[in-house]
């Protein structure tokens, strides 16, 4: 990686955490360059729009939230244990980029006003159910998890029993919603499993 990939790398990293914070409108590209000791100059340098850094941005929070939540979880073998673990590493460790789950925030930030930023979270979303759904269809074929179980159902009632407790969890600042939701989850996968 040369300088000046190095230097965008840098910028991205530390602009995540205040679009994930303040979202889209609410970080000013004064945030960003008090946050890098760049002039704006050094930072369009690097980026055309201030749109193209939060995409960036975005991409950077989703991938580390999505490499913390996951690890370990491919040395478990059994891929309804594995759905399950999953959901409590969801649960119990928070995304490390500060602000909260980038998904959930890029969804609602972006809603009617970033089509770039809400494309960026569709396709997050659709690649969290994806993956949940390849592991949904490898289990039935192990004979781990039901047959005649619905991949798509399955990682829809995950994705969206974990991501709409995460916000009431927020919104009531106290995690009673996602633990609720990481029970009532582990009976819906104790239910489908063989």
């Amino acid at each position: 990686m040369n300088k000046g990939e190095m230097t965008r790398q840098r910028i991205i990293e530390e602009a995540a955490p205040i679009f994930n914070q303040r979202g889209f409108v609410g970080c000013s590209m004064q945030d960003v360059m008090e946050a890098t000791g760049l002039e704006k100059g050094g930072i369009y340098r690097h980026f055309e729009s201030k749109e193209e850094l939060a995409a960036e941005a975005f991409k950077f929070a989703i991938g580390e939230a999505f490499r913390v939540r996951r690890q370990g979880a491919d040395a478990i073998e059994n891929r309804l244990e594995r759905i399950k673990y999953l959901v409590r590493r969801f649960v119990d460790v928070p995304s490390p980029v500060p602000g909260g789950c980038p998904m959930m925030n890029a969804a609602i930030d972006s809603d009617d006003g970033n089509p770039v930023l809400r494309g960026l979270a569709k396709e997050a979303i659709a690649d969290w159910k994806k993956r949940l759904s390849v592991l949904v269809r490898e289990g039935i074929e192990r004979g781990e998890i039901r047959e005649g179980t619905d991949p798509r159902r399955i990682s829809n009632v995950v994705v969206a029993a974990l991501e709409g407790a995460l916000m009431i969890s927020r919104l009531e600042r106290n995690r009673t919603a996602v633990q609720d939701a990481a029970v009532v989850l582990e009976g819906i996968l104790d239910g489908i499993a063989v």
